[in-house]
């Protein structure tokens, strides 16, 4: 077995990711409110849609009645937990390292809507013609596949530590 710390178990590359994936969802946010209209879907292909929200809660606009000083404090509170569950995750789990990573740069990039003006700028829309799926942005796409590498780094050493106890 090799020494070599994955990428994303090093502070200063997953900084940087963190950095550069809140630019990229704060710019694609700023093209989206300078240039997609309110409330009115942009077909893109079947199925998808831009539609661009303001979301004045949570993911999926849960706690939307709540004060906005609660939305931030909790918002806040996730990022310190997931950057200690960074911290004391093992080194060599790169691929939940990533996912920490992943969730950080998502919550931060929703905080920083939320504090410039009060709600989350939401744009991509998947619908049918009988259903559609909450409005989301690039930022809860970072969440979502942050929990999604968490998850399957769970599910990879679960199975090393089965396949382990078998030996």
């Amino acid at each position: 077995m090799t020494d070599r710390v994955p990428l994303f178990s090093r502070p200063v590359p997953v900084v940087v990711f963190i950095v550069l994936a809140i630019v990229l969802d704060q710019v694609v946010k700023l093209m989206v409110e300078a240039w997609l209209p309110l409330e009115q879907a942009v077909h893109v292909v079947p199925m998808l849609a831009l539609y661009r929200t303001y979301n004045f809660g949570v993911a999926f606009s849960m706690l939307s009645g709540m004060e906005d000083w609660f939305i931030v404090g909790l918002r806040l509170v996730v990022v310190a937990f997931v950057s200690w569950l960074w911290r004391q995750t093992p080194k060599e789990r790169g691929l939940a390292h990533a996912g920490y990573a992943l969730i950080i740069a998502g919550a931060i990039g929703n905080l920083i809507d939320r504090l410039l003006f009060g709600y989350v700028i939401d744009y991509i829309l998947f619908y049918t013609a009988t259903w559609s799926f909450a409005v989301f942005n690039l930022a809860d796409t970072f969440i979502t596949l942050g929990a999604g590498c968490i998850l399957l780094d769970e599910l990879i050493l679960t199975r090393q530590r089965k396949s382990a106890a078998d030996r």
